[in-house]
């Protein structure tokens, strides 16, 4: 056992690290070949599907049933996340490495970080109802809010909006970070919306922290903490087309022939918890398509007699979410702002791409229809699902739109 994982809190593997240290896991050169190819298939079939046809997986494996999937692959739990968040930045401050009033992390979709800082027990702090408050009336608020005790804001994102009126919120608010008037408390920032403003504000330095990216071997353990709070023991899961296995997380001295599966979900994930986690799900089966061809009897007596099961599909046999072609502006424009937003209205959308109602309207249903785009129940704002989050980064990149970090 290492010393990361002797030390770290397995619903948080890793920990948190400086912004400027995070990279994406590793991969073969094999893994980039397959990838490219399965981008250029996936744009294909894009171009192919009807717009009025929804988007349906291809492979026909049986799933597993809801109430097993939400117990071999539960949503993490947000006090668990900001317990790790909280004893992370303690261990950072006695070391030394972190001292800032305001502590800020940095993170991109799908993290949990938001969830997580409003579980913190800290007061939290929303946005207004009207993100174009005229600038008179900024410097008030930001007195109201920030006065008292220790506060949070869990996500940065939901204080502003990219148009000439509305972002005055977050100017004055960097303004008290960086002349240390802003007391003490914690920042919760997705990863479009930290890149937009560090262009915005070169000067602003904060010393941002991240969770550290999921490698093969932090997601398997991390994979195997979820499974274990609500399996009932330890989770066996073994691939369907060789029966090698992906978890119990690998321990010394096993003899267990393992997969690549967990270093190739890192990679399609870009370390990213919440579009690994997604995926997890849509991989996992009831039982395999057909028996392996060699060693399956031999290798069963591995599998606790007791503990749950279940098998992997392929990330091969998946079909994930793309991006629908389009000839026009109006796509990139649409997730683009979703994404430096951390989701918008329709409304919300006019006001930040200038684009025609209708238009949007038009745009955000095929979205839906491709799985690419999800509404709230709350407010009706629309939202990048986790699964269709690496078609729409690959897609904005392509484009020539400034993308995150991550």
């Amino acid at each position: 056992m290492t010393s990361e994982t002797a030390q770290e809190n397995p619903c948080l593997p890793g920990g948190l690290i400086a912004l400027d240290q995070w990279k994406t896991p590793e991969t073969s050169v094999q893994k980039t070949l397959r990838s490219g190819l399965r981008d250029i298939l996936q744009q294909l079939r894009a171009g192919m599907t009807p717009e009025d046809q929804a988007f349906e997986s291809l492979d026909d494996l049986p799933a597993l049933s809801h109430a097993k999937l939400g117990r071999y692959a539960p949503q993490p739990e947000a006090g668990e996340l900001a317990g790790a968040i909280n004893e992370c930045l303690a261990s950072l401050r006695q070391g030394g490495t972190h001292n800032r009033q305001v502590s800020f992390v940095v993170a991109p979709p799908f993290s949990g970080i938001q969830g997580a800082l409003r579980a913190s027990g800290l007061r939290v702090i929303s946005p207004p109802d009207n993100l174009l408050m005229a600038e008179k009336d900024i410097s008030g608020w930001w007195d109201e809010q920030l006065a008292g005790d220790d506060w949070v804001v869990p996500e940065l994102a939901d204080f502003w909006l990219r148009h000439r009126s509305g972002m005055g919120l977050l100017k004055e608010f960097f303004a008290r970070v960086a002349m240390e008037g802003a007391g003490k408390g914690m920042v919760g920032c997705s990863s479009w919306c930290w890149q937009f403003w560090v262009q915005y504000l070169p000067e602003l330095h904060v010393a941002p922290l991240t969770v550290a990216p999921l490698t093969d071997d932090r997601l398997t353990r991390w994979l195997a903490f979820l499974a274990s709070g609500k399996a009932g023991g330890p989770l066996t899961a073994r691939m369907t087309n060789d029966g090698l296995y992906v978890l119990p997380a690998p321990e010394e001295g096993c003899e267990r022939k393992y997969s690549d599966f967990a270093r190739d979900l890192a990679t399609m994930a870009r370390g990213n918890r919440g579009v690994a986690h997604a995926i997890w799900q849509r991989t996992l089966r009831a039982r395999a398509e057909e028996d392996t061809e060699n060693g399956d009897k031999e290798e069963k007596k591995d599998i606790p007699a007791n503990g749950p099961s279940c098998w992997v599909a392929p990330l091969e046999q998946l079909s994930l979410p793309a991006v629908p072609q389009s000839n026009g502006r109006q796509p990139g424009h649409i997730l683009h702002a979703l994404l430096l937003h951390n989701g918008l209205t329709s409304e919300q959308l006019q006001l930040v791409t200038g684009l025609p109602g209708q238009e949007i309207s038009l745009s955000l249903a095929r979205f839906q229809r491709a799985d690419l785009v999800t509404q709230g129940d709350t407010v009706g704002a629309f939202r990048v699902t986790p699964l269709g989050y690496p078609a729409v980064r690959k897609y904005l990149q392509s484009r020539g739109y400034p993308v995150d970090g991550f």
